[in-house]
């Protein structure tokens, strides 16, 4: 009896585990490699003008002291990346951005990025070291962050938003981004 009650013991916990699965997220905090922030997956998602839900409800100020309101997405294409200064995939993507913000910025595509955790000196230098020439929200307090919540996780740095003329959400990268794929993506909504 206590051989046949071992055996269901053992079938059951062989059940449930087989029902369990690897969490991509838990298995990162688990690393403990102390990178402070959660790498998104590289995920690339586009979202057809039929399904796109209202213009996000952008406002904040960008290290340089403009404010931003949603009025400043009206009638153009914008690209909105979330980063910080130690994040190691924010660093490589850094120059890509900053070439297609050139390749694009005559067809009327603005670029924000949207630093979520330095101070105005830090933002300044890591734009100084990659020659970034398009501005930055100064985000500590989470305003941009909160605009687009349910669109980029919190924790998932770097995220790139494409948007289209109307402010909406054409297209999210969460990771690091490949040049091509965001290329193709500010292409698609530019045609729009």
């Amino acid at each position: 009896m206590l051989a046949a009650g071992g055996l269901t013991l053992a079938a059951l916990t062989l059940g449930l585990s087989a029902c369990a699965q690897e969490d991509a997220l838990a298995k990162q905090a688990r690393a403990g490699d102390n990178k402070n922030y959660v790498a998104g997956d590289g995920s690339v998602t586009e979202f057809a003008a039929t399904d796109r839900k209202a213009p996000v409800q952008v406002t904040g100020t960008l290290f340089n002291g403009t404010a931003v309101t949603p009025a400043d997405f009206q009638g153009k294409v914008t690209v909105l990346n979330f980063w910080f200064a130690a994040c190691a995939p924010c660093r490589v993507e850094a120059p890509i951005l900053e070439d297609l913000h050139q390749e694009f910025k005559d067809q009327g595509v603005q670029f924000f990025g949207v630093n979520l955790r330095d101070e105005k000196a830090t933002a300044e230098a890591f734009d100084k070291t990659f020659g970034l020439t398009y501005p930055s929200f100064d985000d500590k307090d989470g305003g941009v962050l909160l605009a687009v919540s349910g669109i980029v996780p919190p924790g998932a740095v770097p995220t790139t938003l494409v948007l289209d003329k109307q402010g909406r959400v054409s297209a999210r990268v969460l990771g690091e981004i490949e040049r091509g794929t965001l290329k193709a993506l500010i292409a698609a909504a530019v045609a729009e």
